[in-house]
């Protein structure tokens, strides 16, 4: 292989992994900022999802998540390292994720926090690459008693909220 080719190739590898994770963001964003089309175009349409919870088509997974999360008071996702494999058109990938939600039990408050992995296969199917088979794994869960006290003792910061401009 020239180097030409060797570079070309690389440079394809490098922008899938960018498009990739470009669509990871956008399921995240989507996800937190409740905004199902956002998350349906990290998808491929035929595309299928198991958390668990759940387990079907990415159009059904969306709206069973769009609403889960929409009863919560708030939920935020950090991704961690990102683990993409690219072979030509097709990829895969274990992207890690730490969740943080607020939820309301018996009128109080609480803190769930959530952490795993998602372990994704994404093609490239002339439209951009995206999720065509997700399947979630959780490491650790845990759930405490809701604590602002910061927020509280700093009532001139700025918080975040849901839909496009939160």
């Amino acid at each position: 292989m020239s180097d030409v080719e060797t570079l070309a190739r690389e440079l394809r590898e490098l922008t899938a992994r960018r498009d990739i994770y470009d669509a990871v963001c956008r399921y995240m964003r989507g996800q937190d900022r409740l905004l199902p089309d956002l998350q349906m175009s990290a998808f491929h349409e035929d595309a299928r999802v198991d958390c668990g919870l759940f387990a079907g088509s990415a159009a059904e997974f969306v709206e069973f998540a769009q609403g889960f999360l929409g009863n919560l008071k708030s939920s935020h996702h950090l991704i961690g390292q990102a683990d993409i494999q690219v072979d030509g058109d097709k990829a895969t990938g274990e992207v890690y994720f730490i969740a943080h939600h607020r939820l309301v039990e018996d009128g109080e408050e609480k803190d769930l926090f959530v952490s795993g992995r998602y372990r994704d296969r994404y093609e490239n199917r002339g439209d951009g690459w995206k999720i065509a088979d997700r399947r979630e794994l959780v490491d650790w869960a845990r759930t405490d008693p809701a604590a602002d006290a910061f927020l509280a003792d700093n009532p001139s910061i700025i918080l975040g909220r849901r839909g496009r401009d939160g």
